[in-house]
């Protein structure tokens, strides 16, 4: 299993302002990064992610409450870790994702920005290369085109071209895909764009397990980690259990989860589609069909040898994303089985997609052009051969 380093605790944290109230300039002065650059390094040993146990649930919290309290945590167990971007202080998060942090950890660790992705982006990623953990957090991940550059060219490629010298230990956080009835400039999937970057790593939870997990795993990686979230998740409440709720919970990057065995047909899914991979799953239970969900977890790297080890069990494969079908992520797992697994498909591999069209705005068109759990319905038993609808004549 791959290592998860610990949340690091330094023996003196630099000081820092407590007071929202002081007077700031926009970002830190130069004087507050050169100490908090000067901050010993994390501990070398790392300890082992702790083993995914299911037992009984503790009690349920939001999606919102998982990140807030992952980003409280790490933030108060390593003072190189600080959160900037566009209403994340005063107004605690146009989501409320960074309620209570700017009360606790002052103006120097939680940036108000001005509405400049562009800009805040490059200050974040300079300011990983000098030794901080920067969380930047878009509004939403179609704001992100305006900082593409640094985050591919200037995070992405560094640690390469440098020859390992410089490490890019920065994570880029907010909501991607679609919400309800925001456009089709404020609706895109960029699972895809990201994942095709070497040098990045890219997380897309579904679950707040998964977002307290995963977002304590970006935090602490020596690389830029790219995460993705979802607006229509936040309000979501899940079953946690008191391991989960541990300060030093970490899920692995790189790994998938199971969420529901099966036996007939593997149903590949991500952020909020897991969800609509599962109640599909119950579904086809009725109907005599078992299904294997699998929550991606991680883009990239992308847990290869999961997919194909169900693949190997079931003979089957129904890839389900939100994002455009053209080079997407179900692409490139469908090129994965082939080249792994080939041999063990006993049916064509079943792609669901969004519509490859610009997001609709109005309401019945958008719910067109997302997947829909029939639609997932309609593919595993088509995979199955117990649907009289050939594939070809479906949207």
């Amino acid at each position: 299993m791959r290592q998860c380093p610990p949340a690091t605790r330094f023996p003196s944290p630099v000081p820092l302002s407590a007071s929202p109230s002081a007077h700031r300039d926009p970002f830190p002065s130069l004087q507050v990064l050169a100490q908090l650059a000067q901050a010993p390094p994390p501990a070398a040993a790392a300890a082992a992610a702790p083993a995914r146990t299911y037992s009984a649930a503790a009690k349920e919290i939001t999606v919102r409450e998982a990140l807030n309290t992952a980003l409280d945590e790490e933030m108060s167990a390593d003072p190189s870790v600080f959160l900037m971007g566009e209403e994340v202080g005063e107004y605690q998060g146009a989501y409320k994702i960074s309620k209570g942090l700017l009360d606790k950890y002052g103006p120097d660790r939680v940036l108000d920005t001005p509405i400049t992705e562009a800009g805040f982006t490059g200050i974040g990623v300079g300011a990983a290369y000098h030794g901080l953990r920067p969380i930047v957090e878009f509004m939403t991940f179609n704001f992100s085109m305006q900082a593409i550059d640094h985050i591919i060219n200037s995070a992405a490629k560094s640690n390469y071209m440098s020859a390992g010298q410089i490490s890019v230990p920065i994570v880029f956080r907010g909501p991607n895909g679609a919400a309800a009835g925001v456009g089709a400039q404020h609706s895109q999937c960029y699972a895809a764009w990201y994942a095709h970057v070497p040098g990045l790593k890219v997380l897309a939870p579904y679950s707040a397990e998964d977002a307290r997990g995963l977002l304590k795993a970006a935090i602490r990686d020596p690389d830029p980690v790219v995460f993705l979230e979802n607006e229509l998740l936040y309000g979501e409440s899940f079953p946690v259990s008191a391991e989960v709720l541990d300060s030093s919970f970490c899920l692995p990057i790189g790994k998938a989860k199971i969420e529901r065995q099966g036996k007939d047909v593997t149903i590949t899914a991500f952020s909020k589609m897991v969800g609509y991979a599962l109640q599909a799953a119950d579904i086809l239970a009725k109907e005599g069909i078992s299904a294997e969900v699998i929550n991606l977890l991680s883009i990239r790297p992308l847990d290869r040898a999961a997919i194909n080890a169900s693949v190997r069990k079931t003979n089957r494969l129904v890839t389900v994303e939100e994002g455009f079908p053209q080079h997407g992520i179900g692409a490139e797992i469908c090129m994965s089985v082939v080249e792994d697994s080939f041999e063990y498909l006993d049916a064509p591999v079943e792609r669901i997609a969004g519509a490859d069209v610009p997001m609709p705005y109005a309401a019945n068109l958008e719910r067109m052009a997302v997947p829909q759990v029939d639609d997932i319905v309609r593919a595993a038993k088509r995979a199955c051969y117990r649907a009289a609808v050939p594939m070809a004549a479906t949207a």
